[in-house]
């Protein structure tokens, strides 16, 4: 492997972390307030989340690449805040990544607590639960495989990302030059021996991935498992 191949290794893996570190911080209220939302615009608001899943990549690199030029609005105050222009910069491909895998962490999160039982969350309430405690001692250990799978599939997801990451960010060695750009690389100046490799190790990565998550999701359904539906309120009382 190359020394570029290994600054694209670097960036590609911490373009994922960080994504799927916001992902996290911000799918997770937005996918309980999907969960609990009654209102006929709840559908409109999950299409508008489940988007990426069907729009063309380039689709949404371009807009996002408009949006963060700097005659834009976006792009003129992230450079009045920072400094710096937005456009083809790892921040850039932070921002693109999160929209464009966003719904690979709301939807497994919101179909988890739509499936915690409200009585529940009922009688920790009535124990003194507060919000804080009911999240993370209630919904938490209820939810935890749900929330490594959401997890895994947003870091998975990023590492794959090519259309966005090339749109917004460009092809710029240690900054936003990913594993998927450089395999694109490869094949254009015909060294098929290091798109091999590189190929080689996206694929086995995406396999053990889906393999883990497959594996996770067989314990966690097992009746065994069911034990699990008192923990919060157990805790509670223990407290």
């Amino acid at each position: 492997m190359t020394e570029f191949d290994l600054l694209a290794t670097y960036t590609t893996l911490k373009l994922a972390s960080v994504t799927t570190l916001i992902l996290l911080l911000l799918g997770t209220p937005l996918a309980w307030w999907l969960s609990q939302l009654q209102s006929k615009w709840r559908v409109v608001i999950e299409a508008v989340v489940a988007l990426p899943l069907v729009l063309p990549p380039t689709v949404l690199g371009f807009y996002l690449l408009i949006a963060f030029a700097p005659d834009a609005l976006p792009g003129q105050l992230w450079q009045s805040l920072t400094g710096q222009q937005l456009a083809f910069s790892f921040s850039a491909i932070v921002i693109g990544s999160v929209f464009y895998s966003l719904p690979f962490v709301v939807q497994p999160l919101q179909k988890a607590f739509e499936q915690i039982d409200p009585h529940v969350l009922a009688k920790a309430r009535m124990l003194g639960a507060a919000k804080l405690d009911l999240f993370f001692h209630v919904i938490l250990p209820l939810t935890k495989a749900s929330f490594i799978t959401a997890a895994t599939l947003g870091f998975a997801h990023t590492v794959g990302e090519f259309g966005v990451v090339l749109m917004i960010g460009g092809n710029i060695p240690d900054e936003t030059r990913v594993l998927s750009i450089a395999l694109f690389d490869h094949v254009e100046a015909f060294e098929y021996q290091q798109a091999h490799l590189l190929a080689s190790i996206l694929l086995i990565g995406s396999l053990i991935t889906l393999a883990l998550i497959y594996l996770l999701n067989f314990y966690h359904d097992q009746p065994s498992s069911n034990k699990s539906a008192n923990e919060g309120s157990r805790g509670l009382r223990q407290r």
